[in-house]
């Protein structure tokens, strides 16, 4: 009897919790468009983990409830998503965008607003430098830039290499400026440094260059789409060397457009569904199922990591109020995540180790893993 009225005694607090009024969590998203397979597995993750934690009891008493928003992948529509967010919806924190060019479009409307915005995975510098209401849990562009460039010279043993990037995109323009950095700091040689644009689809001329300048390697630091094509295009060419890229090639379209081309290629990312580790088995598992059977790549993992962060964070500061949650989100340490261990530092960015994964025979597989 005394398990029984537990039990109901339980249960009457999960109800209760649930019946109590939301807790709004603001997302924008590409969630159609050309990256569009950014922003879906971003709110996969997203959409689990609210689920989860409000299958626990919510927060603070009181149940998470997502409104988001589809930016279309369109330059300016993310600042018009975030301010429909906070204006109508009245979210108290916003997850979003995996895009640092997006992200920064949005972040200074969520800093007047003092509204407390993550990026899951933003990986440009600027994004957090936009004010003290932004925070991300991923590693950033200096990082992942010093790692590409050291794989380079100790894991491909390459000395001389090109570099295409996209003007239009600050992810690239930014992760580019780091590897060449650490590269020729480390005794390498940029032999060409060409650039293309978001959309492009022909990259011969680029890649005739990278011929003639006697490339052992290529550094990409683009998005699946373009980076794809671009290896394709080589191969065609008949240039064999690897080619190489950041995480902006995390997306399962990036084996589709790619196909065979691809192998030998590397690139950096947060995640890997391959990872032994208990805790990343459980999540992986629990994702396929939600899913039907999609695996959870880096972007799907970080947007998990991101709301969990912030309900730690909400249940610390004991309150939805903007700047005592924005506190909290500073005071972060140590919180276990999927994707490691996240602590955020004074300028309101994690050190996370990277994962670079090998792509061989239509597969992305792990390779290593990189410690910050």
């Amino acid at each position: 009897m005394k398990i029984h009225a537990l039990l109901s005694t339980l249960l009457a607090g999960a109800t209760a919790a649930l019946a109590a009024d939301p807790i709004k969590i603001g997302e924008y998203a590409s969630l159609t468009g050309k990256e569009a397979g950014f922003g879906q597995t971003s709110h996969h993750g997203i959409v689990l983990a609210l689920e989860e934690i409000n299958a626990a009891g919510g927060v603070l008493g009181r149940p998470l409830e997502l409104a988001y928003e589809d930016n279309q992948t369109k330059s300016g529509e993310s600042a018009t998503a975030v301010k429909k967010l906070i204006s109508r919806d009245k979210v108290v924190a916003l997850i979003g965008e995996v895009s640092s060019g997006r992200s920064l479009e949005a972040a200074p409307i969520a800093q007047a607003a003092r509204i407390p915005m993550i990026a899951p995975a933003a990986t440009n510098p600027k994004v957090t430098q936009t004010g003290n209401y932004i925070f991300r849990v991923c590693f950033i562009d200096p990082f992942q830039g010093t790692v590409m460039a050291k794989f380079a010279l100790g894991d491909l043993k390459v000395r001389k290499v090109a570099v295409l990037s996209s003007v239009s995109n600050a992810y690239s323009l930014g992760l580019a400026k780091f590897f060449k950095e650490t590269f020729l700091a480390g005794g390498g040689e940029i032999g060409t440094e060409k650039n293309f644009s978001e959309g492009d689809k022909d990259f011969r001329a680029q890649l005739t260059a990278v011929k003639a300048a006697g490339a052992e390697a290529v550094f990409v630091p683009g998005y699946y789409t373009e980076s794809a094509l671009i290896v394709r295009q080589a191969r065609d060419l008949g240039l064999t060397m690897p080619f190489f890229g950041g995480d902006g090639w995390e997306d399962e379209q990036l084996l589709k457009i790619g196909g065979e081309a691809l192998n030998g290629c590397y690139y950096s990312t947060h995640f890997s569904a391959e990872n032994t580790d208990p805790v990343v088995a459980q999540f992986a598992a629990k994702y396929r199922a939600r899913w039907d059977g999609e695996v959870p790549g880096a972007f799907s993992a970080l947007g998990y990591d991101a709301v969990y962060v912030l309900a730690d964070a909400l249940k610390r500061a004991g309150t939805t109020d903007g700047p005592k949650l924005r506190d909290a989100l500073a005071a972060t340490r140590d919180y276990p995540g999927v994707t490691g261990l996240t602590t955020i530092d004074r300028d309101r960015n994690a050190s996370k180790a990277a994962t670079i994964i090998a792509l061989k025979d239509g597969k992305a597989l792990f390779f290593k893993t990189v410690a910050p």
